[in-house]
């Protein structure tokens, strides 16, 4: 079967749909956003190369797959740790989570997250203190003078587990104003998880080039919001479940990680199901567990389930055997 659509083109598009997030998270949290996305870009094309040639594969880092990987690795980082740590993400995610695997096509775990489990787990502390505080909004060249310096703070769902509602109120305010804050970008987290605005844009693009379909992003994002509204209560955001999705890695994850062809189930069903099962553990991980965000190990435990679940949902087929009965 011919088509027009190759792997090259579809990973250099979902890269352009990440790279207006990449703008704007360098305008919020400053010029070290640039550093660190370079880095972890450069060491994944690297290691995908030596990879490719000691294991004796053809070398095809221009089709964009390990640019993407680098990418999101940086996507899913504080944007106040050092540059090594990309560059340690990527041995893990390239060499270990997909060329020790067989290669593109035969890894079982995103890479990119699988990256940032392990960087998680490496360094705990600078994972999960080296948050930024926005700087200035109303001075968009602030990245480019030296006198700048970046603020540590908390993210949103830190001081939600930790310090409780009336402390993120007082830190980040409440009501319309909020939500449009939250919703364009200017808020502490991740390098790429910011905007939920300009991943939505993306996603839509992706859609309409037919590169994902809506299956798995809906029921990621809707079972987030249905379960914080149920189980949410006093413990996250009162139960509120738009915060409860414009906060954290919910919008990246949905759009451009659990989309993943590799590492998702195929069928319709199976995606549904898939997308609701990183919803609830999201919310679980959240809820109960020690990290106050849980979309990264919520993503790679369903990765694991995607061959039961097209196993469990796939289709039946009605056709007779050869030579029997009409």
């Amino acid at each position: 079967m011919k088509s027009p659509e190759s792997v090259e083109k579809i990973m250099w598009t979902v890269t352009a749909c990440l790279l207006p997030s990449l703008i704007l998270s360098t305008f919020v949290f400053g010029i070290q956003v640039l550093l660190i996305t370079a880095v972890s870009v450069a060491s994944c094309v690297a290691v995908e190369a030596i990879s490719q040639k000691g294991l004796g594969r053809r070398v095809c880092v221009r089709d964009g797959s390990a640019v993407l990987t680098g990418l999101l690795i940086a996507f899913v980082i504080p944007p106040g740790v050092s540059p090594l740590l990309p560059a340690l993400g990527a041995v893990m995610a390239i060499f270990i989570g997909k060329h020790i695997l067989g290669g593109l096509g035969y890894n079982i775990f995103n890479p990119a997250l699988l990256g940032r489990a392990f960087l998680l787990a490496t360094f705990p502390v600078a994972m999960t203190s080296a948050w930024l505080q926005p700087l200035d909004a109303t001075s968009i060249f602030h990245f480019f003078d030296s006198s700048v310096d970046a603020v540590t703070t908390a993210t949103p769902l830190a001081v939600m587990k930790e310090q409780g509602m009336e402390a993120f109120v007082a830190q980040f305010g409440q009501g319309a104003s909020l939500y449009k804050s939250f919703f364009l970008g200017w808020q502490p987290g991740c390098i790429g998880e910011t905007s939920g605005f300009l991943l939505l844009l993306g996603g839509i693009f992706l859609l309409y080039r037919g590169y994902i379909t809506w299956r798995i992003p809906v029921s990621v994002i809707g079972s987030v919001a249905l379960l914080t509204w149920v189980f949410g209560g006093d413990t996250l955001f009162s139960g509120d479940p738009l915060l409860a999705v414009l906060t954290g890695g919910v919008m990246l994850g949905a759009i451009f990680m659990a989309t993943d062809y590799v590492t998702g189930p195929t069928n319709k069903i199976s995606q549904i199901v898939y997308g609701i099962g990183i919803g609830g553990l999201t919310v679980l991980i959240r809820l109960k567990g020690g990290y106050p965000e849980g979309v990264c190990y919520a993503i790679l435990l369903m990765n694991s389930m995607s061959p039961v679940l097209d196993a469990w949902f796939k289709p039946k087929r009605f056709a007779l055997p050869v030579g029997g009965d009409k």
